[in-house]
């Protein structure tokens, strides 16, 4: 399956520190992604990292830090891979991501998820409810979005909203967003029935997750958007990949040590720029029109800069973008 006709092939930075990152780490790296020609630069949403007894590990907002790069970059686009929609409530969450939007001058992408990190919900007492309610908010989380961004300043009645978990009453004043009818949507996951249908009705973009058989993914997302009458073709198909690159063998081996797990390693692409830009045509070969390229050592920059000179420019598709001037 190739990229679909007439569509570019995006590559993008993904940013999840291994053990957390102070503002200034985040807007370096937002900075040298820019710098390097990228399309985009996105966040992991998380209070915790992998080990959650890390002492190391320094918790930042994402949606506060995106905020700010968005005053402090110039081009790149902006977003989170993917905000759990257990962190914030919907009305406050459309507030806050249109917000952001209108800060960026329209340059803000929401992507989201059911959140899945039980201790991390415990850490910071946030309600964590079973998997099947999980769903069932997050359908009612998007249904709340989407109906904000869309409601009519004014209008008369307002956008209201009566679900099982949330209610919106007679609202008048929805948040204004910069990109209409309002920013991207990220969907994604491993399931093979609700994250597909949810996302086929309201994600402009499909997240394939990482592992197993991302076609097959694709290819049930595809048919979810058939039966609800929308054009497969329509949304985009993404992938993520981590990267460990560098130009020997010292520099490769200490760029894959920070990678975060051994499942993380063995779904990387890790070596030389050649086999870096191999690995993002494979991923293209199996359907994927946009890749996150999953970083974790935030303050190598060197890294961000290699790939920019040596892999963006022999990636089929994908531009290399100009750096844009940032304030």
């Amino acid at each position: 399956m190739a990229p679909r006709e007439g569509r570019g092939l995006r590559v993008r930075v993904l940013m999840e520190p291994r053990h957390g990152a102070r503002y200034d780490d985040v807007l370096a790296l937002a900075r040298a992604t820019e710098d390097a020609g990228f399309e985009a630069f996105f966040r992991s949403d998380h209070l915790l990292g992998v080990d959650p007894s890390d002492p190391e590990y320094l918790p930042t907002d994402c949606w506060t830090t995106l905020a700010g790069l968005a005053r402090e970059t110039g081009r790149v686009r902006l977003g989170s891979l993917v905000t759990a929609g257990t962190f914030r409530p919907p009305g406050l969450l459309a507030a806050i991501v249109a917000t952001a939007d209108e800060m960026s001058g329209g340059r803000v992408e929401l992507g989201i998820g059911t959140g899945w990190y039980g201790r991390e919900h415990e850490a910071f007492g946030i309600d964590f409810p079973s998997t099947g309610q999980r769903f069932d908010r997050f359908e009612e989380v998007l249904a709340v979005l989407t109906g904000l961004w869309t409601g009519e300043p004014g209008a008369d009645p307002g956008f209201s909203f009566t679900g099982t978990h949330f209610r919106v009453e007679d609202n008048r004043t929805p948040p204004r967003t910069a990109q209409h009818p309002h920013p991207p949507i990220i969907i994604g996951g491993a399931g093979p029935k609700r994250t597909p249908a949810i996302a086929a009705r309201y994600a402009a973009e499909f997240n394939g997750a990482l592992g197993g058989d991302l076609g097959e993914r694709y290819a049930i997302f595809g048919r979810a958007c058939e039966a609800i009458g929308r054009d497969p073709a329509e949304p985009r198909y993404s992938a993520v990949l981590p990267v460990a690159c560098g130009t020997d063998r010292a520099e490769i081996d200490r760029r894959a040590a920070v990678i975060g797990s051994e499942f993380m390693r063995s779904n990387a692409a890790i070596g030389t720029p050649a086999r870096l830009t191999d690995g993002i045509g494979e991923l293209a070969e199996i359907g994927a029109d946009t890749v996150y390229l999953h970083v974790y050592d935030i303050h190598d920059l060197d890294q961000i800069a290699l790939i920019g000179a040596e892999v963006l420019p022999h990636v089929q598709g994908a531009a290399r973008h100009e750096t844009g001037v940032t304030s």
